[in-house]
Formats: structure tokens, C-alpha cells, sequence
């Protein structure tokens, strides 16, 4: 899927898209969504995020087009927009958003090869984390040989997971039952769901989760064969993957009720299929989870690793970031991301509500690189920069970015001051490499703006910290 020169076709960067997409939160998604809401919240919650996010997609569609010269997507989007500090902040947030991930998607793959081997427990056994460890490693020195062999490789792990959730979704379409699916339409029987508006903003996060990836292909602009097929990539991914995630949740509410499916344990798609087929719809869907996870370990650990370098090549992450192998690879962003993936496996033998606790914060943390690209989209529109002769496509961006951003700051209140805080401690320790960066080019830190929007990041910081010792805030 790449041509002599190694760069990425449509094809490849379509399959970084969806496979970045498809990880383990669509495994996930029955009981996450239940747990949050009932049948009518999922569904205006769905509405919600179709629209905001298919405008997050034009948005990334639009700057590909019109900003070709940008490469590493989100973060390149902030800085331009927005100074050097939002730059850093996008690339950093995202970084971290990326590893956290990565993280959590270890402990999920060891839990599910629990259901075939005990040892392995729920996914933070000494077991588990010395076999995520020997997968780490091995993901690390593959994706070394080579950004386009591993980019193959993804290809083909995302055709083969797609396979088990094509399954299931014609298998529960011929299951579905209109009784069960309107049973309880507002959630009236679970009361400690609360309101209609809360259970929509409770899923909110998990919407966003299982969404995270749809800039995949703007992240690897540089690398791509044609810089139009960015853009492509990003609505043909963004379409493919939430008919996927629609039909998985909406059917699942149709063969279980929202109380049975919220009880369930994860991967809750294998036991929404059990229910209908018996014990061999369990194992599919864990074998499709497991071959999902890979290939969203290897597509996540290549955005990693892209994210620090293009940022380190424009002097806004430090030099060192910049150093590429033999086989174009960025190697030192590479080891230093893997290098913190490995500390927090390691912190997850110490914490059992590791997994969640760092799917939403890892989340949260990707919303500031989200809120900066539409920000960006809706002042190229406003400043008609790029828009000399074309008013009227002017007009449909403004407001295709306009909703884009309306929607990430709706996303940041659906997250809650918690998460917002805890984000802040992780933004805050960055300053240390802008700085770095900074003196090697000789220019001063920040800016006086800068100054401000840093003090409120580093009282954010402190406040949470306080909030951990104290007992107020949890992981």
C-alpha cells in the first residue's frame, strides 16, 4: 500500500484511520453505554456525536485541503493558529492522550486472553503485565524497521478484525427484538441514571473514546502519496467506523435489556453474541478483540511516535525528538514513548481501576488538540485566509467549524471539572521540554499571553494535586 518511495496510499492511510479507531472500545461498547444511559439517551447522544464529530472530520478534510503545507495534523493546526505554546500543548496532550491509551489497550488484551488462560486475570496480573511487556518490546522493534512495513501490517489487522463485527451485526439484526429495545425507552427503571440530559452527557466520554483516531491520516500528512487522500481518508474512516459502532450498540439494546447489558463484564459484545449463539460467539468476538487490539497497539504507537517528530522538526519539541534510524523511523520519540508505556503497565499491578480510570482520562487529555483544530478551521474561514475567490465555501466551512467547536467545548463540560483537572497535572510537567526547546533556538519561553494561559494550567496542576492527596479527586 505504499509506492517505492514509502509513502502512505489511500488505502493504507484509510486502514490507519479505522484501525486507529477500531481498538477495544467498540468490544466495550454494550455494557459502557449502558451503564451511563438508556435506550432514547443513546440514541440523541448518538445524533450528538454523529454530527460533532462528522464536522471534526470535514474540519481535519478542510485544513488537509487547504493547509497542505502543515504536517503532523493537530498539532501543527494549534500552533499556527495559535502560537507556539498551543502547538506544544496539542502535541503534548495528544502524545500523552496516545500512551495512555496504549496503556489501557494492554490491560484490556490481557484481560480478554484471561477468558483462555486464568493466569492472565483481569489484565494486571505479574503475568500480564510481564507478557504486555514481551508485546511491547516486539511492537517497539517492528515499528523500528520501518513506518510503511508496519503500516502493511496494520492493513491487514484491520481487515481481519472487521471481519468478527460484520458477524455480529447480521447475526443480531436477524436476533434484534422490538420489545425488549422499547422496553424501557427513558430509563425510567434505573433511576440512578438520573435525567435524560445526564445520561447523555454520562456517555459522552465513551463516544469520544471509541471515536479518538478519526486525525490518523492528518497526523501522517507528510508521509502521504497524495495530500487530497488525507482528507478522504479521514470521512471514509470516520463513515466506516460509526456504522460499525451504531449498529453494535443500538442492536445490542435490542437482545439484551439496558439493566442485563450495564451487569455485564468486558469485552460485553462476546457475551451480548454468547446470548444469542452459545459459547462459540464468545470466542469469535474475543479472537476479533484480540487481532483489534494489536493492530490499534501498532497504529497507536506509530502516531506516537509521528506526533513527537513532527513537532520536534519544527524546533517546538526538543532536538533530540528529531533523530530518525536507518529506516526513517523517529527513533527517540519511539523509546521515550514506549519507555512510559512501560512504567505505567508496570502502575497498573498497583491499581485496579487502572483501565477505566485511564480511558477517560487519556480522553480528556486528546479534547485540547480537538478544541485547537476547530478553533483554527473557524478562523481561516473568519480571516478568508485561502478563501479569496470561493464565498460561498467559505460560508459552509465557517460553519461546519463553528459546530466542530461548539461541540469540543461541549465535550470538555461533558467531562467534568475532575478530568480537566487531572489533565492539567499532565500538561503542567511538558513546559519543562517547550523550554528545552525554546533555549535551543535562543527565543524567550513564552510569550506574555503564553505566561497567562501557563499559570492557569500550573494552578490547575496544583489544585488536582492537592485534590489527590487530599482524597477529593481519585484516579
Amino acid at each position: 500500500m505504499s509506492d517505492a518511495s514509502g509513502k502512505l496510499k489511500l488505502g493504507a492511510l484509510v486502514a490507519l484511520v479505522v484501525g486507529s479507531m477500531i481498538g477495544g472500545g467498540i468490544f466495550s461498547l454494550p455494557q459502557n453505554m449502558a451503564a451511563s444511559a438508556g435506550v432514547g439517551a443513546v440514541l440523541i447522544g448518538w445524533a450528538i456525536t454523529a454530527v460533532g464529530m462528522l464536522t471534526l472530520a470535514f474540519v481535519f478534510q478542510t485544513l488537509a485541503n487547504r493547509k497542505p503545507d502543515l504536517d503532523g495534523g493537530v498539532y501543527a493546526y494549534a500552533k499556527a493558529g495559535f502560537g507556539d505554546y498551543m502547538g506544544f500543548s496539542s502535541a503534548w496532550g495528544y502524545w500523552i492522550s496516545a500512551w495512555l491509551g496504549n496503556v489501557g489497550y494492554f490491560v484490556l488484551l490481557f484481560s480478554t486472553l484471561g477468558y483462555f488462560f486464568p493466569i492472565f486475570g483481569e489484565g494486571n496480573t505479574p503475568a500480564a503485565i510481564i507478557g504486555a511487556s514481551v508485546l511491547l518490546w516486539a511492537v517497539h522493534f517492528l515499528v523500528l524497521r520501518g513506518i510503511k512495513e508496519a503500516a502493511f501490517i496494520n492493513l491487514v489487522t484491520t481487515v481481519a478484525k472487521v471481519v468478527p463485527l460484520v458477524l455480529f451485526a447480521l447475526i443480531c439484526l436477524f436476533a434484534f427484538k422490538l420489545d425488549i429495545f422499547t422496553a424501557d425507552i427513558w430509563g425510567l427503571g434505573t433511576p440512578e441514571l438520573g435525567s435524560v440530559m445526564n445520561q447523555v452527557r454520562n456517555m459522552m466520554l465513551v463516544t469520544v473514546w471509541v471515536f479518538i483516531g478519526i486525525e490518523g491520516a492528518s497526523i501522517f500528512s507528510s508521509r502521504a502519496e497524495k495530500r487530497s487522500d488525507v482528507g478522504k481518508a479521514t470521512v471514509i474512516g470516520f463513515v466506516t467506523v460509526l456504522l460499525f459502532l451504531v449498529l453494535v450498540n443500538v442492536l445490542s439494546l435490542g437482545i439484551m435489556t439496558q439493566p442485563e447489558l450495564a451487569k455485564l463484564q468486558n469485552p460485553s459484545m462476546a457475551a451480548v453474541l454468547e446470548h444469542v449463539v452459545g459459547h462459540w460467539g464468545a470466542v469469535l468476538i474475543s479472537v476479533g478483540l484480540i487481532i483489534s487490539l494489536l493492530g490499534a497497539l501498532l497504529s497507536w504507537v506509530l502516531l506516537c511516535a509521528e506526533i513527537m517528530f513532527a513537532a520536534a522538526k519544527d524546533h517546538t519539541m526538543p532536538e533530540f525528538l528529531r533523530r530518525e534510524n536507518a529506516n526513517q523511523v523517529p527513533a527517540n520519540a519511539l523509546w521515550l514513548t514506549n519507555a512510559m508505556v512501560q512504567i505505567f503497565l508496570v502502575i497498573t499491578l498497583f491499581s485496579n481501576s487502572t483501565y477505566l480510570s485511564l480511558i477517560y482520562l487519556a480522553t480528556s487529555m486528546i479534547l485540547v488538540p480537538y478544541l485547537w483544530s476547530a478553533a483554527y478551521a473557524v478562523l481561516l474561514a473568519v480571516r478568508s485566509e485561502t478563501y479569496e475567490q470561493a464565498l460561498a465555501e467559505r460560508r459552509k466551512d465557517l460553519i461546519i467549524g463553528a459546530i466542530a467547536l461548539v461541540y469540543a467545548i461541549w465535550l470538555l463540560y461533558a467531562g467534568g471539572v475532575k478530568y480537566l483537572l487531572l489533565s492539567a497535572l499532565l500538561y503542567a510537567p511538558g513546559a519543562i521540554l517547550f523550554a528545552k526547546a525554546k533555549r535551543e533556538v535562543g527565543q524567550p519561553v513564552f510569550t506574555n499571553v503564553e505566561k497567562l494561559i501557563f499559570a492557569a494550567v500550573v494552578i490547575g496542576a496544583l489544585v488536582a494535586a492537592f485534590g489527590l492527596y487530599d482524597g477529593f479527586l481519585t484516579l
